[in-house]
C-alpha cells in the first residue's frame, strides 16, 4: 500500500469537492481522509494501490462541476497515517 498527501488549490471550497473526492475514493477502494483548510485549499492523505492512486490523483484535477482546480501539490506520505479503514471528511484545518 502506497500513501500520498495532497493539497488541492483554486475553486476548491463551496463547490462539493470534500464530498465528491470521498465517493470518487470509496468507488476507487482507496482509504484517509479530505479536509478544508483555512487557506482556500483542500488537503487529503490517499492511501492504496499506486496505479489506484495515480488515477484518482488525476480525476482530482478536473474535480466536480462548479471546481476550478489550479494545481495539485503531491508528496508521499506514511500509509499509517491514513488512520482507518474507510475514506472520511476529517475537520477543517
Amino acid at each position: 500500500m502506497t500513501a500520498l498527501r495532497i493539497i488541492v488549490s483554486g475553486v476548491v471550497q463551496g463547490v462539493g469537492y470534500r464530498q465528491w473526492l470521498r465517493e470518487r475514493a470509496l468507488l476507487a477502494g482507496v482509504t484517509g481522509w479530505v479536509r478544508n483548510r483555512s487557506d482556500g485549499t483542500v488537503e487529503a492523505l490517499l492511501a492504496g494501490a499506486p496505479g489506484t492512486l495515480e488515477a484518482l490523483v488525476a480525476e482530482a484535477r478536473n474535480g466536480p462541476r462548479g471546481a476550478r482546480v489550479m494545481d495539485i501539490e503531491r508528496r508521499e506520505a506514511s500509509a499509517a497515517d491514513h488512520a482507518g479503514p474507510d475514506f472520511s471528511i476529517a475537520p477543517s484545518l
